[in-house]
């Protein structure tokens, strides 16, 4: 089983031969770069570990966030005995002997263990249920780390023990950080290669907020580049390209490539065209563009651009968005495929946007006379005196389910804002609302 004890004298011959993004791991929770939310003054981690309580943690994001990182530098500040499994190779056997070691070296020295599990989500039941007696009992600090959502993962009485902080991609500027501390700090490159502003927007874009992959292409680029001699060695865009096989998007998330690519990416879709669709939504991805950015303009375009011409359009959009912070990138550029799909060939209507930006313009035209009294309120006390509800036709009560009264403000009876298309289903729903507004009208 893998166990680091950081006194080990064996660590310092394996330093150099390390990756470049192990070697860089922060000391010190001063030296992790994101996740100020949690490693803030006041947080709940830095109190557990400042308290040097025992824990019990979850640890659940997106690849390349820190997981692994704030586990060792638990167990640095906290100077306990660390050991780590992998929950890809590891079993119940694994698991009881860590816990009944840990119990060994407590009762004989009181050395306590930190175990920290990797990829906790791919335990099953019996092995989770394993952990449970070393986590109520407190013969280990547990931390586990997880991609996948522990609401769904895990089993309820450990995640019901443990504490669940949720971990951020990384944002530009912070990867960039990293990157350049790699640069110049004497356990990264140690100012032997600079990295050109091409290259590293390039670097950053294909990070993609993964702190640990900006750091294996920074390596990666180092190594294209060529060993230096006596001056640094200059990494451009076109080493990092070379060592990464991805040639460099031009695209500038807050310049005109990113407007100029979006509105394609609309227009596209409301021109029914999947094929370029699909071509710009990959643009984007492999620009690094924030999949959350994406999964928005399609939940705004299944309704400005289809609407009820085919409803499920908005399902798919939101189901997507939803899969984005569920599960995360890459595996959810398929959610995000199938959405711009369902977008691109379903029939298109703009009745919606235009209906409730016209009923807005009488709104602000001042057009809104008072509701009528048989609309209003009438569960206070005193408001039947004011002919509050009087009259008012119950629809459950008629045929259809419709009842024939008055509804809109004086003034505002005979406005259509919603007019259906004979596009998709509003055909269907353009017959139903004529038979629906000729019972409203024969109210008259």
């Amino acid at each position: 089983m893998p166990e680091t004890l950081f006194d080990d004298a064996g660590a310092e011959a394996a330093k150099g031969q390390e990756p470049l993004a192990v070697r860089m791991r922060p000391r010190s929770l001063d030296e992790v770069v994101g996740q100020r939310h949690l490693l803030g003054e006041g947080s709940p981690l830095r109190r557990l570990v400042e308290d040097d309580a025992p824990m019990s943690v979850f640890l659940w994001g997106p690849p390349g966030t820190g997981k692994t990182t704030l586990a060792t530098v638990v167990s640095r500040v906290t100077r306990r005995r660390f050991v780590e499994l992998s929950a890809v190779n590891a079993g119940v056997k694994d698991v009881r002997a860590v816990v009944d070691e840990a119990k060994r070296r407590m009762g004989m020295n009181g050395t306590r263990t930190l175990l920290f599990v990797d990829e906790v989500h791919r335990f099953n039941k019996t092995q989770q249920d394993a952990l449970l007696p070393a986590v109520e009992n407190r013969w280990v600090s547990f931390i586990g780390a997880t991609t996948e959502n522990p609401f769904f993962s895990v089993v309820s009485p450990l995640l019901s023990r443990s504490l669940l902080l949720s971990l951020e991609s990384l944002d530009d500027s912070e990867v960039r950080a990293l990157v350049d501390r790699a640069l110049t700090d004497e356990r990264g490159l140690d100012g032997r290669y600079t990295l050109t502003e091409e290259g590293a927007d390039h670097l950053v874009r294909l990070a993609g907020g993964d702190g640990r992959r900006s750091l294996t292409y920074l390596e990666a680029g180092a190594l294209v580049a060529g060993s230096p001699s006596k001056d640094p060695v200059e990494i451009t865009a076109e080493h990092v390209e070379r060592a990464v096989d991805r040639h460099a998007v031009r695209y500038d998330r807050s310049g005109d490539q990113h407007y100029d690519v979006i509105s394609a990416f609309i227009k596209s879709m409301r021109g029914s065209d999947p094929d370029a669709a699909l071509h710009y939504l990959a643009r984007m991805i492999e620009a690094g563009e924030d999949p959350r950015f994406i999964a928005r303009r399609l939940v705004v375009h299944a309704s400005e651009d289809v609407g009820m011409a085919d409803p499920s359009a908005l399902q798919t959009a939101v189901a997507a968005a939803q899969a984005v912070d569920l599960i995360g990138m890459p595996e959810a550029r398929i959610n995000l495929a199938q959405a711009v799909i369902h977008i691109s060939i379903a029939p298109k209507s703009n009745a919606v946007i235009t209906a409730i930006n016209e009923a807005l313009t009488d709104v602000r035209r001042g057009q809104a006379g008072p509701v009528p009294a048989h609309l209003r309120d009438a569960h206070y006390k005193g408001a039947a005196d004011l002919g509050h509800g009087k009259g008012y036709r119950y629809a459950h009560d008629f045929p259809g389910g419709v009842a024939p009264q008055q509804h809109a403000p004086e003034g505002l009876t005979e406005r259509r804002y919603y007019r259906p298309t004979q596009h998709g289903a509003e055909r269907r729903f353009s017959e139903i609302l004529q038979k629906i507004r000729g019972v409203l009208k024969s109210e008259k």
